[in-house]
């Protein structure tokens, strides 16, 4: 009988993010004309020769499989895109591919199967992404382009009238209204978001690890090696940022608590992370960031859906023998401000613990479904290594009432 390994992060690496170009392609960001699968590929071939860099033992051909979160999987999104951009980078034919749809797990999703099949012993070296054009595709875009193209689509009654199916930004909307929040509660907690994510900007911290990805359109070639996204009067003047969020329309509920500026922004972007066995790590001569120490997925109520990482959170720290005061890193995907007070009364932290999303959250960089989980992940795995930190939590709400979570330790 196999014994379990021990898995540990080689390195991981983003793009820069972009605006998204669904109100016109023509006013959209950086990255709203690229292909969705040349993306992907250039992302993971910037992982890998991060690695060669580091290794010149290191052979593409120990791969065992490329494993991609992606939502969205129509266009040139479908068809797995985890092959074709696996392919697209050079990967040598051998490794095999899937791609994963979670909703906003999936990403973290990748990463988990993974680590699963490393500790099994079916494999010494993964590599695990995320990519999402959401120029491209809106979310639900997978049943509306059926739909539109005349399909027999045959959606269950049951969805609406059992309250199995509500907007995320209502829902968000109904645990503020549970929780008794402030729309500044909410604003100042997207303000400290973004302040997080322009410090880490300017002191380097994101331009570390972003691989710059370089893209001809209509005869025009662009680089894109840059955040598009991060506003930096939330540091320069932050009463006056503050203001400018109190005055955002709440388009989820007349005199509603949820508006744009605490909630995610909608963006395109891509992440790439190698996993491997402690043993082939160290047989090559490689460095860990950090192991990864327990998985968790967990459920909850369907609506308001987002509160199911409180769960899995709590099997993940039990998995890892941890309680929350042993992490130095907590890493909950900025959805929405509203369920992040809720994980930080009801885990046991403060809401403006110094722990929470140091680089910043997905309401200040964004939340590129797919690629969400792999992004943050990332960024937990590089400050931890950056402050040498014991230990790191990350946790993921998605829809439909689903939660994922992950602890890690230094190594």
């Amino acid at each position: 009988m196999k014994s379990q390994k021990e898995v540990v992060v080689i390195d991981a690496v983003r793009s820069a993010i972009g605006k998204s170009g669904r109100k016109g392609m023509e006013k959209g960001g950086q990255l709203c004309q690229a292909s969705a699968q040349d993306f992907l590929a250039g992302i993971l071939r910037g992982l890998l020769d991060r690695v060669h860099s580091r290794s010149s033992k290191f052979d593409e051909k120990e791969i065992e499989n490329v494993i991609i979160g992606c939502l969205s999987q129509i266009g040139e999104q479908g068809a797995n895109i985890a092959r074709i951009a696996s392919l697209l980078a050079g990967i040598p034919n051998e490794a095999a591919a899937c791609t994963v749809n979670q909703y906003c797990n999936a990403g973290l999703k990748a990463i988990h199967i993974a680590t699963h099949e490393i500790m099994a012993g079916d494999g010494d070296v993964f590599v695990c992404g995320g990519v999402e054009i959401m120029s491209h595709y809106n979310m639900m875009s997978d049943i509306q382009v059926a739909m539109d193209a005349k399909y027999p689509v045959r959606l269950s009654s049951r969805l609406a009238e059992g309250g199995l199916s509500v907007p995320q930004g209502l829902c968000a909307e109904i645990i503020s209204e549970n929780q008794k929040h402030t729309r500044e509660d909410l604003e100042r907690f997207g303000r400290w978001s973004m302040q997080k994510a322009v410090q880490a900007e300017r002191k380097g911290w994101h331009a570390e690890n972003i691989i710059p990805f370089e893209f001809t359109w209509d005869g025009v070639t662009r680089k894109v090696e840059k955040d598009e996204v991060l506003r930096v009067k939330a540091v320069d003047d932050p009463e006056g940022y503050l203001q400018d969020l109190m005055a955002l329309s709440t388009p989820f509920k007349e005199k509603g608590l949820v508006s744009a500026g605490n909630s995610s922004q909608i963006v395109d972007g891509a992440g790439a992370v190698l996993l491997m066995s402690a043993d082939k790590a160290e047989a090559l001569g490689l460095e860990p960031l950090c192991k990864i120490v327990s998985c968790a997925v967990a459920g909850g109520e369907p609506v308001p859906m987002l509160l199911a990482p409180i769960p899995a959170a709590r099997k993940a720290l039990q998995r890892a023998g941890k309680t929350i005061d042993d992490v130095d890193i907590i890493e909950p995907n900025e959805a929405f401000a509203s369920p992040l007070l809720q994980f930080a009364d009801e885990l046991g932290y403060d809401r403006f613990d110094p722990r929470v999303n140091p680089t910043g959250g997905a309401i200040a960089l964004g939340h590129p479904i797919g690629a969400s989980g792999v992004i943050y992940f990332g960024e937990m795995a590089h400050h931890l290594k950056r402050t040498k930190g014991r230990a790191g939590l990350q946790m993921i709400c998605g829809g439909g009432g689903v939660g994922i979570a992950t602890v890690v330790e230094a190594v």
